[in-house]
């Protein structure tokens, strides 16, 4: 009992709503809330926060941009089922949504939704989501999906990600136009949405700033969206900041391209898991084969 209160923390939180605190002893946290499943922050050893948050942040969202998970109030599995990757921490919790009446009105599916948050011994944020269909009268239903990872940057002038060049991407500013990535590595100078099609399971974020890079490792998740809003399109959103856009970037595991489709009874994986790391690191080690053609 003594160890679950020093790793896993229940208490309430904006609007007292129910939230969890997740910590590991090297003095990580991570914050989720029951309402919409949301990580809200993430902080490591020095007390950093790696997330972001805008200050003038809605709780709700329309169906059509974030889905009606993000709407509703998930519950604690209080009996988790065991996983190997889990044997080495103890700061996690598992979230249960599945269907409800008010549910059946704009989603006509039965379904039950997953969601594990952990954190790993040194301080990794790892989310993993499983999604069955429950459905009784024998009709599938299809998906999409994707995490919503706003990362906190100190300058969105001079960040880079690696991993996503030469490679196809849905370009949102342009009605959705496919093309294929040119740069050696994206930067940013103006708004950014894109969703990158067939990435590869690991991207790195480099916030030149801060001296930290954001490595993001998926699976079960092809696609990738990048996407900030830049200044104007910021001024115009009520729940951003006018200059929020310099400190942000959404990097996101994503399936977007080929939607998700479940029989009744199959059941759906994906994972997304963060390290932050310090700038020193050479993001050519998230793939030793060009490290060893280019030694």
């Amino acid at each position: 009992m003594s160890s679950e209160k020093v790793h896993v923390e229940h208490s309430k939180g904006v609007n007292g709503l129910d939230k969890v605190i997740l910590r590991e002893i090297r003095r990580c946290s991570a914050e989720v809330y029951l309402y919409g499943g949301q990580v809200t922050s993430w902080k490591n050893a020095h007390g950093e926060e790696l997330l972001f948050v805008s200050s003038k942040l809605k709780s709700t969202g329309s169906l059509e941009q974030y889905g009606f998970a993000r709407n509703r109030i998930w519950s604690i599995d209080l009996d988790p089922p065991p996983s190997p990757s889990d044997i080495s921490h103890k700061a996690f919790v598992d979230l249960i949504l599945t269907h409800s009446e008010e549910d059946m009105k704009i989603w006509p599916h039965r379904y039950d939704c997953r969601l594990r948050v952990a954190l790993g011994p040194t301080g990794d944020l790892m989310l993993t989501s499983r999604i069955r269909n429950t459905n009784t009268d024998g009709k599938s239903f299809t998906f999409r999906f994707a995490y919503q990872t706003y990362f906190f940057v100190t300058d969105i002038s001079e960040v880079r990600v690696e991993g996503l060049e030469t490679l196809d991407y849905l370009d949102n500013l342009k009605n959705g136009e496919r093309f294929t990535e040119q740069e050696d590595a994206i930067t940013f100078e103006s708004e950014v949405d894109k969703v990158y099609l067939s990435t590869p399971t690991k991207i790195a974020i480099l916030d030149h700033e801060r001296k930290r890079t954001f490595e993001l490792r998926k699976d079960g998740l092809p696609d990738a969206v990048v996407w900030n809003p830049w200044d104007k399109k910021a001024k115009s959103m009520a729940d951003f900041g006018d200059n929020e856009y310099m400190h942000m970037l959404c990097v996101e595991a994503a399936c977007v391209e080929e939607p998700i489709t479940l029989k009744p009874g199959e059941e759906w994986k994906g994972r997304q898991e963060i390290s932050a790391v310090p700038s020193s690191y050479c993001s050519e080690q998230l793939d030793p084969l060009r490290l060893l053609l280019r030694g």
